[in-house]
């Protein structure tokens, strides 16, 4: 429900952030305390956060996720249930890395032995028990032959390069249990949709949140000043550690805290194919067993005419950079290694996203910094019972993950139903 003139003013409850974990608490808190006022400020313009949905093929085309697109741990992920609620479609095809998900190069025997190595190496994360809480490019023997799959498989999961994360951290890592289903209409629209129902205010910044007044908290914006009883923060710890928003008074613990929390980074390109008849529906293909600098490609999703290919950590940095033209060059290199050289002419860019970019987000998801993984408790902790957080940086098992995010804003704004 976007307000068009909104200048400030008086609110019981402020929630800064549309994303999953803002839109979350905001239909919880409606749900929770009828009574209260809520408003949504978002600095872009769009509800959604890292959901974003993409229809390049035009209004009737395939709905394509530029963000998250995957109901990771489906059955139990909130989302589900608000998809089929809100009447989306949740489409159960078995994602590649599930029971009967399809992978190209299934039956190659080198496949099975580098699946085998990086299902090894998460199992030695799960077990990892030392006092010190390492980095995960420790727990890679330097002589693994799939050590470079490894790299690039759990940069995949972190948005990083193992040296910059934490062990314990991946560790504690559960989505919940399979499968893993995807939204057919997107889960930047399953998130956007949701929110409707929430009063917002796009394309408004809060630049500082005054918590020292006894009575009310004060919120300087770009559209004026809001006067608030209680405020839910549920922006990128990239955000929180560059200290976009100003506490006063300041918040030292919350800003170490997201800055050794940072957003790792996995991007999307998508790729036209126009002779899709020519590869399989929904398949998942390597770029290279060999470097950890690959991609990840989806044949076909959904059945569309497009290849989804996903990058992260520096890979992704670079491409981002270097821009669409780069990123196509170096996916038809890749393509041509699995598909044949032939399939170069059927290729042409369609759409890219660059989460490192954006200036209200500033990456893809968090991962913890060695020694960092309790901090993710440290963010989540109200403040005073005036000041709550929520994110997906703030869940301790479910961070990087939409309905990680849900599950945070559901907390916080369980805690403030309380608290007033």
């Amino acid at each position: 429900m976007p307000i068009e003139s909104w200048r400030g003013g008086e609110i019981d409850v402020a929630v800064i952030g549309a994303g999953a974990a803002g839109v979350a608490a905001a239909r919880q808190l409606q749900s929770l305390r009828p009574d209260l006022s809520i408003v949504l400020l978002e600095a872009s313009s769009r509800v959604g956060g890292r959901a974003r949905t993409i229809h390049p093929l035009g209004a009737d085309g395939v709905a394509l996720d530029l963000g998250c697109g995957w109901l990771h741990g489906a059955r139990t992920n909130e989302w589900t249930g608000v998809a089929e609620k809100i009447g989306l479609t949740v489409d159960r095809t078995p994602a590649p890395w599930s029971d009967g998900g399809r992978q190209l190069e299934a039956a190659d025997p080198d496949a099975k032995a580098a699946a085998a190595a990086t299902a090894d190496f998460f199992e030695r994360a799960d077990a990892y028990d030392g006092v010190v809480d390492t980095d995960l490019g420790a727990i890679v023997a330097p002589s693994d032959p799939w050590r470079e799959r490894i790299h690039a498989v759990a940069a995949f999961v972190t948005g990083a390069e193992l040296p910059k994360s934490s062990v314990i951290d991946l560790g504690r890592y559960d989505p919940g249990a399979g499968p893993d289903w995807r939204v057919r209409e997107g889960y930047g629209t399953l998130v956007a949709t949701y929110g409707q129902s929430v009063p917002t205010v796009l394309d408004v910044e809060v630049t500082r949140i005054d918590h020292s007044p006894a009575d009310h908290i004060l919120l300087s914006t770009t559209f004026g000043e809001l006067k608030a009883r209680a405020v839910i923060i549920a922006v990128s710890t990239n955000v929180l550690a560059a200290e976009r928003i100003q506490f006063w008074p300041p918040l030292p613990d919350k800003i170490e805290a997201a800055a050794r929390l940072p957003l790792g980074l996995a991007n999307k390109f998508f790729i036209r194919v126009e002779r899709p008849e020519l590869l399989p529906t929904d398949t998942h293909a390597m770029g290279s067993r060999l470097d950890r600098r690959t991609g990840a490609y989806q044949l076909r999703p959904f059945g569309a005419p497009v290849i989804e290919a996903y990058f992260a950590g520096d890979l992704a940095l670079d491409l981002e950079r270097q821009g669409l033209d780069a990123a196509f060059a170096f996916s038809v290199e890749q393509l041509q290694h699995v598909l044949g050289a032939d399939i170069a002419t059927t290729l042409s860019p369609l759409a890219m996203s660059g989460w490192a970019s954006e200036p209200f987000v500033g990456g893809s998801y968090s991962y913890a910094t060695p020694g960092a993984s309790d901090l993710r408790g440290v963010l989540a902790a109200p403040c005073n019972d005036r000041l709550f957080f929520a994110g997906e940086a703030c869940s301790r098992a479910r961070y990087s993950t939409a309905h990680g995010a849900y599950e945070t804003g559901a907390v916080a704004a369980q805690s403030v139903a309380k608290a007033l």
